[in-house]
């Protein structure tokens, strides 16, 4: 977690740290009920949020961003986590799909999207899941075929992050071949949304939020440069994006505001089972946090530390569902104490949701095969 004692955290970035949270006590803890349900992200925010630098921090200033490094990413998604204000989905505008743009897109995309992004005027989800693939990404149908002045998309993604609320989507498809072929032609493209044959369908959870999406794709004619990267290179290219978004400190931070609610009630108490309990939560986290500065050390390097962020990701994981339901635990053994209704509304939340965290960005099962691998073991 950034703090003034860490090695990295430099005078700059210590100023930084401290306007993102007092942006974040203006302008998100004042309104926090409408924080609570991903699905209702505020454009003004959003905008705001640009302003003071929360969007593309470490994207270069000739792209509108703030040219600062990866270390701004992480205290961006720490404090929005201190917040519960993760719904504001910095993570995946900036920490992915700013910096896959400015990675494999031509100077002609970078110059249309990356000041876009920058200025929260045009909001990006990433399409990869489809109906009966699992977490089998290799096995995508969606197809792209080429035809005169461009490509005509056909097909279906799910679980869709915020494509609801997006003005484009990069989408993982299949432009050569079938899906026997595996990881051989496929290609990635920059999909506008508000193009004629794309629908998109919001898909409530048990929380009652509505931020995954079923994307459908009914001949929809792409420009010849919706291509992003090299036609045929797709696998190795989400690959690198999914890189960034498993390595990312939210990670292990969406626990993090129950976390805190729970160890400012132990304040108060002697309960020595619990104090060990939060203890040995905290002695889990900190390696974790290590191993995030180390990855954004490698990514600022422009290395692609795939491994390492699946074993992170499957860490950082359990770590995430083991907090709710340690303090469920926890409270449920003193009925006795009386628990801030805060700390209750936070713990009902979660209990709801830290299914999905296994989930996204990749299931357990899936990220353990890739470090067996990684690793020689298969």
């Amino acid at each position: 977690m950034p703090s003034s004692q860490s090695p990295w955290m430099t005078e700059d970035l210590s100023m930084f740290q401290d306007a993102i949270r007092k942006f974040i006590a203006r302008e998100l803890v004042p309104h926090e009920d409408r924080w609570w349900k991903q699905q209702h992200v505020d454009r003004e925010v959003w905008r705001k949020a640009g302003e003071v630098g929360m969007l593309c921090a470490s994207i270069p200033e000739a792209y509108g961003g703030g040219g600062g490094a990866f270390a701004h990413e992480a205290i961006i998604a720490y404090e929005q986590a201190r917040a519960m204000a993760t719904s504001l989905g910095t993570g995946v505008h900036s920490g992915i799909v700013a910096h896959y743009i400015l990675r494999y897109g031509t100077e002609a995309q970078k110059d249309f999207y990356l000041p876009r992004i920058c200025a929260a005027r045009a909001f990006f989800c990433i399409g990869m899941s489809e109906p009966n693939s699992g977490s089998d990404l290799a096995s995508v149908r969606t197809h792209a075929e080429r035809v005169a002045g461009g490509w005509r998309l056909n097909g279906q993604k799910i679980w869709t992050t915020y494509a609801h609320k997006s003005h484009f989507m990069i989408a993982l498809v299949r432009s050569s071949g079938t899906s026997e072929d595996r990881k051989n032609g496929l290609s990635q493209f920059l999909v506008d949304l508000s193009l004629p044959g794309i629908i998109v369908r919001p898909i409530a959870i048990g929380t009652g939020d509505s931020d995954f999406n079923e994307v459908f794709f009914d001949d929809v004619l792409l420009p010849e440069d919706a291509l992003i990267g090299v036609e045929g290179n797709g696998w190795k290219q989400v690959n690198a994006e999914l890189a960034f978004e498993r390595s990312g400190p939210e990670r292990i931070y969406s626990s993090l505001v129950l976390l805190d609610l729970w160890a400012r009630l132990l304040g108060d108490t002697t309960d020595d089972a619990a104090a060990a309990r939060l203890g040995r939560i905290v002695a889990r986290l900190a390696p974790l946090r290590e191993m995030s500065v180390a990855m954004t050390a490698l990514l600022a390097r422009g290395e692609s530390p795939l491994i390492e962020a699946a074993l992170f990701k499957d860490m950082g994981t359990e770590i995430e569902q083991q907090i709710p339901a340690e303090i469920a635990d926890a409270v449920a053994a003193r009925p006795d104490l009386a628990v801030d209704p805060e700390l209750l509304r936070t713990l009902a939340y979660l209990m709801q949701l830290n299914h999905v965290f296994s989930l996204r960005g990749g299931t357990r099962e899936i990220l353990r095969g890739m470090i067996a691998r990684g690793l020689g073991l298969r």
